[in-house]
């Protein structure tokens, strides 16, 4: 290299330089998830939130930083959780409904994103769907109102069902009114309704099961919850061993073995709560945002746990379902 070329690459890399020097640090914004049970337990859910965060332009570690924070089904952690992600100064924070009053509680300013809640309004959590008001807004599942047609459908899958065990997380507000209204259902489809709590103890799950045995339950509703959902497959198996046809309402609960679930696409209102969450980053506020309620409903039948259960599905029923 000669001295004229040598002098125009110098020139050419304090150029570089000074464009690299020059170019403004990418401002990252700091989303708090705040996870009700288990990251296992949330790994679909969380999947669809930032795959659709990617897509509308944030990559964490670029961009974004995301923190979490999980309680493992265990409402009590919940509080201090909250407290823990808010000192790291977010942007924003996204949370599960029984999440949503730990945050609330911790502040009145930084923006609350609900990624499913059974009844925002009747739990005080929104003021209205169409306006939230406050720093809270997101998705409602409308898990109460499904609770109905979910002992409805069992019925039509069992016609002879008698007696119909609902397994709950009762700690769960929306748990308790979702037995309320499968009670209600029961009574016009005449059939008797013995509830049961589930805790956060694994073994939990099998005594559970000998009492609902014991009482000779015909069928099983089991409430969808983070608690429930945490134990999915281990009660889908414990049905089919001791041959009750059980519905629930996220559809991996048919995919573990469950006869059918009916309920809302819980990962589509993940998806929804990423693009609450860009819109407030991009200055919404959330008091504006109206509260958004699922439009399609999930039926989901596992006909080889049918198959196993000696239970020949109606094809009206078949008809309207996804086969698992």
């Amino acid at each position: 290299m000669n001295r004229r070329q040598a002098t125009i690459a110098l020139a050419a890399l304090g150029i570089a330089v000074r464009h690299v020097i020059a170019q403004p640090a990418i401002a990252r914004r700091r989303i708090a998830f705040l996870g009700v049970s288990s990251a296992r337990e949330y790994a679909p859910l969380v999947d669809a939130f930032v795959g659709t965060l990617r897509d509308l332009g944030y990559e964490e570690g670029r961009n974004v930083v995301l923190d979490y924070r999980w309680a493992d089904g265990r409402d009590e952690r919940l509080p201090a959780l909250a407290a823990e992600l808010l000192r790291l100064g977010p942007d924003v924070v996204v949370t599960h409904a029984t999440g949503v009053p730990a945050v609330q509680k911790a502040t009145s300013t930084v923006p609350i994103v609900m990624g499913a809640s059974a009844d925002p309004v009747g739990f005080g959590l929104v003021a209205s769907l169409a306006k939230p008001g406050g720093n809270t807004t997101g998705v409602a599942s409308q898990i109460i109102d499904l609770a109905s047609k979910r002992l409805e459908l069992l019925k039509e899958a069992v016609p002879n069902l008698d007696v119909v065990a609902v397994l709950s997380h009762l700690a769960n507000p929306a748990a308790r009114r979702g037995l309320a209204e499968t009670e209600t259902a029961a009574r016009k489809l005449n059939v008797r309704v013995v509830s049961f709590g589930i805790a956060t103890d694994a073994l939990d799950v099998e005594s559970v099961f000998r009492a609902i045995v014991r009482d000779r339950a015909r069928g099983l509703v089991v409430q969808p919850d983070p608690v429930t959902g945490k134990y999915s497959e281990r009660i889908a198996r414990l049905a089919l061993q001791n041959r009750i046809p059980a519905i629930g309402g996220v559809r991996q609960f048919a995919v573990d073995g469950g006869l059918m679930t009916y309920g809302a696409d819980f990962v589509e209102g993940w998806r929804l709560a990423a693009r609450y969450v860009h819109r407030i980053l991009q200055g919404a506020r959330p008091a504006d945002l109206p509260v958004e309620q699922p439009t399609a409903f999930d039926l989901a039948v596992n006909t080889r746990t049918a198959q196993t259960l000696g239970i020949t599905l109606p094809a009206s029923l078949l008809l309207r379902a996804q086969i698992v």
